[in-house]
């Protein structure tokens, strides 16, 4: 049985309202393999970004516990081995992309001929060869979307956590991460991320869970959720607004 990536034990995380209080992660628990590709989905407002900013230290949890390889996510320790590509990435527009890699990589405790090896083999990846020393500032919104996730990639980080990482991109962009993904795990690696794009989570994802009002609703295989013909977006949609109408009771 594979260790734990990444873990939640009845996490919530809650929020003083104007009203009432706004419970945005209700007790939620889950497990996430290593070297696995676990897809956490939901619709907007479903609380999604708010666990993955829990994981990342942004946001304190309310009650519960939530560890990264069986480390508190409090400690500072527990994400060194995470690479991390926000919903909205944003870079420093003034610097080139190679400039703004060899910058992260410093951060990361890389320099000489390893850091130069790792901004070769990242910008491969993610087919920025061609534009490294263009300004970032003359990119388009897919490929700051790309070189923000070489930034992610640069330090080889035995946990993705990718929040939305086809948003902006064309179908070539799209294939492209999904390589990425596949490759990742094809090396040992754990991809955690959300996305829209049922499609893409079908093609790649080992397991998948569903929030939707802060709870867990759905979790399994793609193929074992989803009944005879039936598409994964089919089955989304059908326990998504199964538990609007039960909240709407």
């Amino acid at each position: 049985m594979h260790a734990a990536a990444v873990t939640f034990d009845q996490l919530s995380v809650r929020f003083a309202g104007r009203q009432r209080e706004v419970v945005a992660l209700d007790n939620v628990s889950l497990a996430v393999p290593c070297g696995t590709v676990f897809g956490f989905l939901g619709p907007n407002g479903a609380g999604k970004t708010t666990a993955i900013h829990v994981l990342l230290g942004f946001q304190q949890a309310s009650s519960g516990r939530a560890t990264l390889f069986d480390c508190d996510v409090r400690a500072a320790i527990a994400r060194q081995r995470i690479g991390y590509l926000p919903e909205h990435p944003d870079a420093y527009r003034f610097l080139s992309g190679r400039e703004m890699l060899l910058f992260a990589g410093k951060l990361c405790g890389l320099s000489g001929a390893i850091l130069a090896q790792r901004i070769q083999h990242v910008l491969q990846e993610v087919d920025l060869s061609d534009a490294a020393n263009r300004r970032i500032a003359t990119y388009s919104r897919g490929m700051r979307q790309r070189i923000c996730l070489a930034q992610a990639l640069l330090h080889e980080p035995d946990l993705l956590i990718l929040d939305e990482p086809t948003g902006g991109l064309d179908p070539i962009g799209r294939l492209l991460i999904r390589r990425i993904i596949t490759d990742w795990r094809q090396r040992g690696k754990t991809v955690f991320f959300s996305s829209h794009e049922l499609s893409e989570v079908e093609l790649v994802c080992d397991q998948v869970c569903i929030l939707a009002r802060g709870r867990i609703v759905a979790q399994g295989a793609p193929h074992q959720l989803a009944g005879p013909g039936e598409r994964l977006e089919q089955f989304f949609m059908r326990v998504v607004e199964a538990t609007a109408a039960q909240e709407g009771r």
